[in-house]
């Protein structure tokens, strides 16, 4: 053991800092409660925005109305990157509270934004806003749970959130119906933001030192992954070179590819089929709230049975789950299908997450997190680019088999390239 490394056992014994989830509950728990209100400030667009786009601002051409998708992908997708290396530099809370104060101009714009632009420049806030917290509060939980139940500490967290997201877009839903797109719905959002930001000011606290902790104790994943790589090299790793780590990368990004889809044209292909604003908000909830509530299962199922497989089977049946949505024309068919998209995706999400943390030294797992994050929630603007252009000149059942065919395809390339249960923290 190094003389460093001693240094950090030391001064986390001397601090009381312990790892785990049990002996950090009460800390684990309100990072839950705060991603949660994460989730819901996201939740607030997912029924109203594309609504919001074609009866309020006439959009006809399913490419402009996506744009929102496209900037809010592109905006946190950066944001996700810098957020692992400001964590890392200046610690995770402060990144968490510039994240909420960051987000508090975002109602008042989709409240009172008198032309389509205006709600394209709440989304760019919104993506950087939710880049800084989201990716934040991943890696505090990581960094109180430690090695051993990180697939649970993931699933918790991704739960949280997009039960959050599903909560709050059932909730808009009727609260569009009965009051009308504006100014209702985001009220909710704005209430979520307040709290959040009160929360982290005065009840979160600083996670930093448990990281350390563990780095003291921390066995590299192989050679290449020991804790003095500078920012380029960590990119490279996470992106290209480590097996596991690059095959986690692009099925994140094709994850929220389709996440991206059915964002932005669900709610549009439900409309044009008749459907009714509250069941547009049924179907728009069901598929974040199965993903949300499977997580707790699936997380924890990583750590015994291993990230690979899991993975896999989570892409394929979020395939067949578009396939269905694709040829599917009423209501029965659709609810089966945005259930069956959850639940691929709870198969997949936590499981990504704690499989980047398998390989990650904790000394730059942050900034390896954001990088993951760059390249998955790039798949928002991939996902909006592309489905809108296949939408604009095939119709939106094309759009979903084309991403259909996409997600087969990633689960594929994570069966052939991934390391399996045996050797998931090596690459």
């Amino acid at each position: 053991m190094t003389s460093g490394n001693t240094n950090s056992l030391q001064q986390g014994r001397r601090a009381g800092i312990t790892l785990g989830l049990r002996q950090n509950l009460a800390q684990f728990m309100l990072l839950v409660a705060v991603n949660a209100l994460v989730g819901g400030t996201l939740g607030q667009e997912r029924t109203v925005l594309p609504l919001l786009a074609g009866q309020v601002f006439h959009l006809d051409l399913y490419t402009s109305a996506l744009t929102y998708v496209l900037a809010f992908g592109l905006a946190k997708a950066a944001t996700n990157y810098f957020a692992g290396t400001l964590s890392d530099r200046f610690g995770r809370k402060p990144v968490l509270i510039a994240g909420w104060l960051i987000a508090l101009p975002v109602p008042l714009m989709l409240i009172f934004g008198p032309s389509w632009g205006w709600i394209v420049a709440a989304n760019v806030i919104l993506g950087i806003s939710q880049g800084l917290t989201w990716s934040t509060t991943v890696v505090m939980k990581m960094d109180l749970v430690g090695p051993s139940r990180r697939g649970l500490a993931m699933g918790l967290n991704e739960a949280a959130g997009y039960l959050g997201v599903a909560g709050t877009a059932l909730a808009t839903g009727y609260i569009a119906a009965t009051y009308g797109l504006r100014p209702g719905p985001f009220l909710l959002g704005a209430a979520y933001i307040a709290l959040g930001l009160g929360l982290s000011v005065f009840a979160v606290k600083e996670t930093q030192g448990h990281a350390r902790l563990e780095a003291a104790n921390h066995t590299n994943a192989h050679a290449d992954a020991h804790g003095h790589l500078s920012n380029r090299e960590i990119f490279t790793l996470t992106s290209f070179r480590d097996k596991s780590l690059s095959s986690v990368s692009q099925a994140g990004m094709v994850n929220n590819l389709n996440d991206g889809l059915a964002w932005g044209l669900f709610p549009v292909l439900f409309a044009a089929a008749g459907l009714t604003i509250e069941k547009i908000g049924i179907l728009a909830a069901v598929y974040p709230a199965v993903w949300g509530a499977a997580q707790l299962v699936t997380g924890a199922m990583s750590d015994k049975y291993g990230r690979k497989w899991l993975i896999v089977g989570g892409m394929l049946v979020q395939a067949a789950a578009l396939a269905m949505i694709a040829v599917g024309e009423d209501f029965g068919i659709w609810l089966t299908a945005a259930a069956l998209l959850g639940l691929g995706t709870a198969m997949v999400y936590p499981t990504l997450l704690a499989a980047i943390g398998d390989v990650a030294h904790p000394e730059w797992r942050a900034r390896s997190v954001g990088i993951y994050r760059l390249w998955r929630d790039g798949g928002f603007a991939v996902g909006a680019l592309l489905s809108g252009i296949i939408a604009d000149a095939y119709g939106i059942p094309a759009a979903v088999g084309v991403v259909a065919g996409l997600t087969a395809l990633s689960g594929l390339l994570v069966a052939v390239r991934m390391r399996g249960k045996d050797h998931h923290r090596l690459a």
